[in-house]
């Protein structure tokens, strides 16, 4: 009884509330029109302050289930703030009446044109929202969840059409690849193949171990020094007795030679990467 006596008291105290902020939010305006410049500013930031909880409650009624409501509430927060500087009072002193379909036009457009994960066509996106609104309707009539056969009917249009634009649904809110799970509870993420890059390189790495058998004792371990264990130029010229300016030519030699034999098995090496640049890296992979 007591509860009940409350909500009544609550709702009874409602237009007055309302009937306050009218007045107030009138009186603001009207010391805004002489204002300019920050002065200005300051006092339609103070109207928008008053209003937030209009902001929150559209977000609330349209997009609910959105994911990124921080970003809807910018968004309605800007069309507060424009419907603040567009309202003229001559036209009518109700700013709530006013702010509430600038503010709601904002949040909708920023769905229609950002809400989409994969958007599609805007033809099947409007009947989408008047499949959305089919469906409360004839729930409440049918007692039950109109199927795809009712809401043709009840929009006059094509069954495959309706079935279209119901399944848009998972363009706004894609399922998450872990919501559909195997019998072993393995997320349906995790039995999807990747590329192994380690396969992809498995016909270089077979082609350069061949390749480097035309190459002298001495040359090798040039190629070892440098590309497995990246000594520069001056430590392996002092490891192998001559000037840096040999290893460098000894090196541009060694690249030219393996380039010729991995042309030469150009059969074993196609669709794979067999230019001297692929070398260092493989012949680490493979060592």
């Amino acid at each position: 009884m007591g509860e009940q006596v409350g909500d009544r008291t609550a709702a009874d105290t409602r237009p007055a509330e309302w009937a306050a902020r009218q007045h107030w939010t009138s009186d603001r305006f009207a010391e805004l029109e002489p204002l300019s410049g920050s002065r200005r500013r300051m006092a339609e930031d103070a109207i928008v302050l008053r209003h937030l909880d209009l902001v929150d409650g559209l977000v609330r009624r349209l997009a609910s289930g959105y994911r990124d409501q921080s970003d809807l509430r910018q968004v309605g927060c800007i069309g507060l703030l424009n419907a603040v500087r567009r309202f003229d009072r001559d036209r009518g002193d109700n700013f709530i009446s006013f702010a509430v379909p600038t503010i709601s036009g904002e949040i909708k457009r920023y769905l229609r044109d950002n809400g989409w994960f994969i958007r599609p066509p805007r033809r099947m996106q409007e009947l989408r929202l008047a499949v959305s609104t089919a469906t409360a309707e004839l729930a409440q009539t049918l007692h039950r969840e109109p199927t795809v056969a009712d809401l043709a009917g009840y929009l006059e249009a094509a069954p495959e059409t309706v079935a279209e634009a119901v399944g848009t649904r998972t363009s706004l809110h894609p399922v998450s690849l872990d919501a559909g799970q195997t019998d072993d509870d393995t997320p349906l993420g995790a039995s999807i193949g990747v590329v192994d890059e380690r396969l992809e390189r498995a016909d270089l790495r077979l082609s350069l171990r061949i390749a480097l058998q035309c190459l002298t004792a001495r040359e090798r371990r040039v190629v070892y020094l440098r590309f497995i264990e990246e000594r520069t130029q001056v430590e392996i010229a002092e490891e192998i007795g001559v000037t840096q300016m040999q290893v460098s030519r000894i090196l541009a030699q060694i690249l030219r030679r393996l380039q010729e034999h991995l042309d030469d098995l150009g059969d074993a090496g196609r669709g794979t990467r067999t230019d001297a640049a692929a070398i260092p890296q493989a012949e680490r992979r493979s060592a």
